[in-house]
């Protein structure tokens, strides 16, 4: 068990009354202060501060699901009522139950305790993305952000389960212009001191000033390599959904029925780590309680395992893997991932002819089902002599990502976090590129 204050007290009475009504109930609930300020080209444009708090309680009578959610935990009692008569309303369904408590680490995954919220470091972090941009002075800073938020999660239920845990997050951004040519950049991690506001000012400028007169490119297929930014944003809208087990029990997973098959290259190894020291994602427990493991998807380019939460593994005849998770403190919880890390032999890529994409336009647009997409190319450049050459203009790069993840050949040496996922750039081979 982790850690369980008195201020919390509450709680306790709140499953007195509740436990008295219906067969199990749960609470998730959260605190945190957080500022951010905005640029507007080089000046702040704005500054905000804020302290949120909120309650969500879940209840389940029968197999019967209800829930209700407040941004004042003082008002837990009418919380509680509306979530029982919410759960009288719903249709029954398999249930076996909540989990039971374990013994977890009282280890914070993700927070820095000498993380001070002020409007004074959002600044600081401002001022260092504008010094870094000024070595391009070519390029114009449009607009930047910074925010820097601290939070707690308390969660328990009617089992026994009382958890907590503390993150913390430091996250900075910047975009640039050169004539009709953008760069955007950013940073994020739980700490000030892992963040670097220089680095990220910088590349948001280079990007801006070396792709502006970009040279067409003709029709066909090329040789790609994807930043982990384009890789992510292919992966997260097309591949991850699939792993779903939510998915797979609708019929809206390519990947159903194919555990033991092989489904990417097999230099590809693709696993979800929510133990994984200072990553956004890690925790302990899920949003249901569930104690959570690494769960390896693809080991070697061969499937072996789908995701699950409490409702849909019950649905499925199995057990949750710990991969609930919620869309703050008023969303239910749902199958989703910690920290999604793509792994394998690294090599240089960047040795050979290509083009390269920073990131892509329109991954959202993609049929997640079929994985067909069409996407803009953000920032490509030709690679030559080992490194970026000329821009690359209005060109967009278009086909199925599951016949992508095959066509991989190589994985890069950087290691880069882009939100919850953690991966290389990677090189494909033959893929359609429509040019001019």
């Amino acid at each position: 068990m982790t850690r369980w204050w008195v201020a919390v007290a509450w709680i306790e009475e709140l499953f007195k009354q509740g436990e008295k009504r219906v067969d199990e109930l749960e609470v998730y609930c959260f605190s945190g202060t957080s500022v951010s300020a905005d640029l507007k080209q080089r000046h702040v444009s704005l500054c905000s501060s804020s302290v949120e708090s909120g309650l969500c309680i879940r209840t389940i009578d029968k197999g019967k699901i209800g829930s209700s959610s407040t941004n004042d935990p003082q008002q837990w009692q009418a919380c509680l009522d509306a979530a029982i008569a919410g759960g009288r309303l719903a249709t029954p369904q398999e249930w076996r139950g909540l989990p039971d408590p374990v013994m977890l680490s009282k280890e914070d995954l993700a927070y820095d305790p000498s993380l001070v919220v002020e409007p004074e470091m959002a600044h600081d972090l401002l001022q260092g993305m504008l010094e870094g941009a000024a070595a391009h002075p070519e390029a114009s800073v449009t607009s930047g952000g910074a925010g820097i938020a601290v939070g707690e999660i308390t969660f328990a239920n009617s089992h026994g389960i009382r958890y907590a845990s503390r993150q913390s997050e430091v996250s900075i951004s910047l975009e640039a212009i050169s004539g009709q040519s953008t760069g955007y950049e950013f940073d994020h991690a739980f700490s000030r001191a892992l963040v670097n506001p220089a680095k990220v000012g910088e590349q948001a400028a280079f990007l801006a000033s070396r792709s502006a007169g970009g040279t067409d490119i003709p029709t066909g297929e090329y040789d790609v390599i994807l930043s982990p930014i384009a890789y992510a944003d292919l992966l997260s809208n097309i591949f991850v959904p699939a792993l779903s087990g939510r998915n797979v029990l609708q019929g809206r997973s390519k990947l159903a029925g194919r555990i033991g098959e092989t489904v990417t290259a097999p230099l590809l190894t693709l696993y979800d780590d929510p133990h994984r020291q200072g990553a956004d994602g890690s925790t302990w427990f899920d949003a249901e309680g569930s104690p959570t493991r690494q769960l390896d998807f693809v080991r070697d380019g061969v499937l072996k395992v789908f995701a699950y939460d409490l409702k849909t593994a019950y649905r499925a005849g199995t057990e949750s893997t710990g991969s609930a998770v919620r869309g703050g403190f008023a969303g239910l919880p749902a199958i989703g991932h910690h920290n999604v890390i793509v792994d394998g032999k690294r090599e240089e890529i960047f040795d050979e002819p290509a083009i390269y994409i920073h990131s892509v336009v329109g991954a959202h647009t993609a049929n997640s089902l079929s994985g067909d997409f069409s996407v803009e190319m953000s920032n490509p450049f030709r690679v030559k002599n080992g490194g970026l050459a000329e821009p690359v203009r209005g060109a967009m790069l278009t086909g199925n990502f599951f016949d992508l993840q095959k066509q991989v050949v190589a994985l890069g040496k950087e290691t880069r976090a882009v939100g919850s996922y953690i991966l290389p750039p990677v090189k494909v081979n033959k893929i359609r590129v429509i040019g001019k």
